[in-house]
């Protein structure tokens, strides 16, 4: 079967849950590091994945047919381009790469080549996201007067461009995806480099999605300098507030409305508790199989990347500000 032929490139934080998933769908073949220490890790842990340091020799391999990249963000396009060109489908997590046309390249590469290439937008295989999709679809919630994402957590491990690389992809997809999207753009943007490192680690945007001829007002919140990790999504409607809170084990989605008589009412819809990386790498592997475009495909990427190059453009025009404060 030709989906069962899977090499992971990377094992990092995040990789190794790639390498899990995909092992435990019978799907993993082969696992790419440049770290010796990682790779004996996972020959100990798999011990039928064949393990290299050689990302040519996994392109060479005939009998890989499908390419995972979790590898450093600044490597996800150059990586993701040489195993195309050497006939793998690929899986690519986010970002999918810095500059809209790149993007553009990777999927003209993939369409002309007639393979899959999807991006890790996790969140729109979440169940509590899509069962939240479907309950604004409905009009359970009413008309959509407000939508915003905070997303905060401490991080030292400041690798990325800034903390909106990092973390608002994830709020970007998920938030066109839930509202049915056809366009959006940062009004007002504003970062602080708290470190004086260059980085901006703590950032929001505020967004005007078009949807089907509504215009929505969002906003994101962004920060790797909070000690409190908090991963929250609120969809206020003219009938319901929708609370998404991830970071919760239990009751993750709640319904909020008031009665009549001015009490607050809080529902907590149902839904299946399926791990959402399982439900992706299912994905992945059903797309290569049936040739269908994944959920998450260039097209999904192009709307985030646009963006945030906007946004970080906007933040550069001020440099002399950025170890206090920059808006536009």
């Amino acid at each position: 079967m030709e989906s069962s032929k899977v090499a992971v490139i990377g094992t990092g934080n995040w990789g190794k849950n790639l390498v899990r998933n995909f092992a435990s769908q019978g799907a993993l073949s082969v696992v790419c590091d440049l770290s010796a220490e990682r790779l004996e890790s996972v020959r100990r842990e798999y011990p039928g994945v064949e393990v290299t340091d050689s990302l040519e020799a996994v392109l060479q391999n005939q009998d890989i047919k499908a390419v995972v990249v979790a590898t450093p963000a600044d490597s996800h396009f150059q990586v993701a381009r040489q195993a195309l060109l050497a006939g793998k489908h690929v899986y690519v997590e986010k970002p999918l790469a810095r500059d809209v046309r790149h993007a553009e390249e990777l999927d003209q590469l993939a369409t002309q080549r007639n393979l899959v290439l999807m991006v890790g937008h996790l969140l729109l295989y979440h169940p509590a996201v899509n069962l939240l999709k479907d309950l604004i679809a409905s009009g359970e919630l009413g008309e959509l007067k407000f939508v915003r994402s905070d997303r905060m957590n401490f991080n030292n491990n400041r690798r990325d461009w800034s903390v909106l690389w990092d973390l608002a992809p994830h709020d970007i997809s998920m938030m066109s995806y839930l509202l049915d999207c056809d366009k959006l753009d940062a009004d007002r943007v504003g970062g602080w480099d708290t470190q004086g490192d260059g980085l901006i680690d703590v950032a929001y945007l505020d967004l005007l999605f078009e949807c089907g001829g509504r215009r929505v007002p969002g906003q994101i919140r962004n920060s790797w300098i909070d000690p409190q990790k908090l991963v929250r999504l609120t969809v206020n409607g003219t009938l319901k507030t929708a609370v998404l809170n991830d970071h919760q084990a239990d009751n993750k989605l709640a319904l909020h409305s008031l009665t009549k008589s001015g009490r607050m009412v809080v529902e907590y819809p149902e839904y299946t508790n399926t791990e959402p990386l399982h439900l992706e790498c299912e994905h992945f592997l059903k797309c290569i199989t049936t040739g269908q475009r994944p959920r998450t495909d260039a097209n999904n990427a192009y709307q985030v990347l646009r963006v945030l190059s906007d946004v970080e453009e906007r933040l550069a025009r001020r440099p002399a500000l950025r170890a206090t404060a920059t808006t536009a």
